[in-house]
């Protein structure tokens, strides 16, 4: 793949013509009081049904069964005509389960995958306004556990692989669809992506892949952000531990396991890593200047310009924003804290867990350094209590930039396309580490003002759905090519 430049990417959407995306959906204006899902094309039912049924599958990672959905996925494709050669619903554990599913191209080029896991987060009916496990349409949004995050995806992916198969496309390059278990606990147990990578490889490779991770942003109603996650940062968690030999709350003592790991905790609250910015950050903080103007788009080019020290005003304002701070250094925060053994008596142990988001390319063995350096105390034990996932981030390479910029300025006119780096985590990490650049880009639009995804009433706009759908079955074409 051919690497762009920052600059090259900035300007880039103005060198297209700017389509009405209009003419590519078919879904009408409503009148008040209609569904938006009457009078849908066969093309977009069959996504909606795929979707409900998916969304109505209980597949919270702990308690519900991924392998049922994985099933029900290669049941769709085998009645659309998929032989079973190339639909493959594995069960790695009970109630875990991976679909793999192969449209054959004339190989002229390495295939290409899309990724969506098909776990989700736990959702309890008390805190809903609506049942977390049944799709509910309402006043224009789909309501449901994993609407956005990331059942919309794995929908997409099935429907559209249908479609293709119907339609006798014949790509350059096979598609690919991969549908994982136990994403959303960083498939701590290795049943999902890692036991594809580690046991079916072959059936997965691939030149890149497609993945969650990069909505389009909108604010109010107006796209103006179309992002594409090329990098995640690297999550390691560690234990920070206090003890000593407790006694009788009756006859305190100075040197308190509790108070000692407080402290400790408070020098680590008021410390920032040093700001550290990479090709997507870089990339990342130019556009966002050019969209957002003011003293924001101020103070991000007082730092591209090496301003980083952290006491200047610009690196102080920017850091006052959670979303900004975390794109501009590692990060590590306090998440657990317990201690003691009894109301009455002093306590022998205090543990807090600390978990790190660390900047792609940064050493872990610093950051641990970094933590015992801040704490200032040699009786806080620092223990790291998890193996971190290591990769490079994915090159903004002009085959997989230049058709999404292209695709973008037709349905959402203006938006920026925008790389983004992952403040969280996603199975891209795994695929990137295994040698397969991966991209996160959903086509899904959304207020950048919302973010519902893991908390109560997740919801996505029902307009969204269709159009999402859509782009993805026109982008995965552009990228595949073929007739």
């Amino acid at each position: 793949m051919r690497r762009i430049s920052g600059s090259e990417l900035a300007w880039r959407p103005r060198r297209f013509v700017v389509l009405s995306a209009a003419a590519l959906l078919s879904i009408a204006l409503v009148a008040p009081g209609q569904a938006a899902t009457e009078g849908l094309n066969p093309n977009q039912q069959r996504a909606l049904d795929i979707y409900k049924e998916l969304i109505e599958i209980n597949t919270v990672t702990a308690t519900g069964d991924t392998a049922k959905a994985a099933e029900a996925m290669a049941a769709r494709l085998r009645a659309a005509g998929f032989p079973d050669a190339d639909v493959h619903a594995f069960s790695p554990a009970p109630h875990k389960g991976n679909l793999v599913a192969r449209l054959h191209g004339t190989g002229a080029r390495k295939p290409i995958l899309l990724v969506a896991h098909i776990d989700v987060v736990p959702a309890s009916r008390e805190d809903w306004s609506t049942d977390p496990f049944k799709l509910t349409e309402q006043e224009g949004y789909f309501y449901a556990r994993g609407s956005g995050d990331d059942k919309y995806m794995a929908a997409s992916f099935i429907a559209n692989l249908i479609r293709y198969r119907q339609e006798g496309y014949k790509p350059d390059r096979d598609i690919i669809v991969a549908l994982e278990t136990d994403e959303e606990i960083l498939d701590k147990d290795g049943l999902g992506i890692q036991w594809l990578l580690k046991n079916q490889r072959d059936l997965i490779d691939a030149e890149f892949a497609l993945n969650e991770g990069g909505g389009v942003g909108l604010k109010d109603g107006k796209p103006i952000r179309t992002s594409v996650q090329t990098s995640e940062k690297v999550s390691v968690s560690y234990a920070l531990t206090v003890k000593n030999k407790g006694g009788h709350s009756a006859v305190p003592v100075k040197d308190n396991a509790i108070y000692r790991l407080a402290a400790g905790l408070t020098r680590l609250a008021a410390f920032s890593f040093p700001v550290n910015l990479n090709e997507t950050t870089r990339v990342y903080f130019e556009r966002t200047a050019q969209m957002d103007g003011g003293q924001v788009a101020d103070d991000l080019r007082a730092v591209l310009s090496g301003q980083t020290d952290p006491t200047s005003l610009p690196v102080v304002r920017l850091s006052a924003n959670p979303g900004l701070n975390a794109q501009l250094r590692t990060t590590c925060v306090a998440t657990l804290l317990e201690g003691g053994v009894a109301i009455n008596a002093l306590p022998p142990l205090a543990t807090a867990k600390v978990n790190c988001r660390v900047m792609p390319g940064e050493p872990i063995d610093g950051v641990k350094a970094t933590l015992e350096r801040v704490l200032a105390d040699d009786q806080i034990a620092v223990t790291q209590i998890d193996p971190p996932t290591l990769s490079e981030p994915s090159a903004l390479s002009d085959e997989v930039i230049g058709p999404i910029t292209k695709l973008s300025a037709e349905f959402w006119p203006g938006a920026v396309v925008l790389p983004t780096m992952s403040a969280g985590a996603t199975d891209g990490s795994y695929l990137r580490n295994a040698g397969i650049p991966t991209y996160g880009h959903s086509g899904l639009a959304g207020d950048v003002a919302e973010s519902r995804a893991h908390g109560r009433d997740e919801r996505i706009p029902v307009k969204s759905f269709f159009e999402g759908n859509e782009y993805l079955y026109r982008l995965v074409k552009a990228f595949a090519g073929g007739q």
